[in-house]
């Protein structure tokens, strides 16, 4: 009978080689030759029963059941990280900044910042919502030690960063909305500066489909306030519904949309220890 159990290295190895991008960039993270690391994943697809990763010239991505091994690999990492420091006596002290895209789970995030806080008693967490754009812009310029922001998947869409999660978009309206014929769709949006109304306006140019931007809420509450009131539709993530709110019935005639994924951006050269373990854990929990 095979060991049921997953060795805490090869995850390690996992993760080093989806952040890097690939089994040569991967490899030097987890003090491994190329062979080595191959050998591990190999070992680890073995024991997972599927395979993990899609290998390419331009590098790795993982498989769908690899996403999912992720999502696991981290948590079991971070623990595995914080029953050491535990033993050792060496609590996790400093102050994190964390840019947070005001999409990712509006109605979930205050739960589970304070239950990472709570966690985490000797990390002072220090957390802005803002637009994605914003939150790029801060990191580059060392305002935030780790930030979350929104990409809408396609052709070309960035990969750099390490993904959090993925939802599909979604056509939201105040129940029994339809489209009127011959009318220009209401649009509600964030300010034109966020790139999912840029995304949404893009979209539904390219299909010709008539609308006007009848409101810009500043954030995602306003926006989903307006649509609870019926004021219009709008393009959100999956965990952006709100209550008063639902996805437009089909047939609506309206654009088909892909998924959104959430990324953390890519830690940057010379990341001290702390961040680099606050970070691990934090999005452990978000995850």
């Amino acid at each position: 009978m095979a060991n049921p159990l997953f060795q805490l290295d090869q995850l390690r190895t996992l993760v080093a080689v989806v952040e890097a991008g690939s089994l040569s960039a991967g490899a030097p993270r987890v003090f491994l030759s190329a062979s080595a690391v191959s050998e591990q994943l190999r070992k680890l697809e073995q024991q997972a029963g599927h395979p993990l990763l899609l290998r390419s010239k331009g590098g790795v991505q993982p498989t769908p059941a690899g996403q999912r091994l992720l999502v696991w690999a981290r948590q079991m990492l971070a623990l595995n990280d914080e029953a050491y420091r535990d033993l050792r006596g060496v609590p996790l002290t400093g102050a994190l900044r964390l840019g947070v895209t005001d999409y990712f789970r509006p109605a979930e995030l205050s739960h589970l910042l304070a239950r990472v806080q709570a966690r985490y008693p000797g990390v002072n967490l220090q957390v802005s919502v803002l637009k994605s754009g914003l939150i790029e812009a801060a990191y580059a310029a060392g305002e935030l030690d780790v930030g979350v922001t929104l990409r809408v998947a396609g052709p070309g869409s960035a990969r750099t960063g390490q993904l959090l999660r993925r939802e599909p978009l979604q056509w939201l309206a105040a129940p029994g909305w339809r489209p009127e014929p011959g009318q220009a769709l209401r649009l509600l949006a964030l300010p034109d500066s966020c790139s999912l109304h840029q995304f949404t306006v893009g979209l539904l140019q390219r299909r010709r489909v008539p609308y006007v931007v009848a409101l810009q809420a500043s954030g995602v509450a306003g926006l989903q306030s307006a649509l609870a009131a019926g004021l219009g539709l709008a393009c959100l993530n999956a965990s952006s519904q709100a209550p008063g709110v639902q996805a437009v019935a089909a047939p609506h005639g309206l654009p088909a949309l892909p998924q959104a994924g959430f990324w953390v951006l890519p830690a940057r050269q010379g990341e001290s220890d702390f961040v680099r373990q606050a970070r691990a854990l934090l999005l452990a929990d978000l995850a």
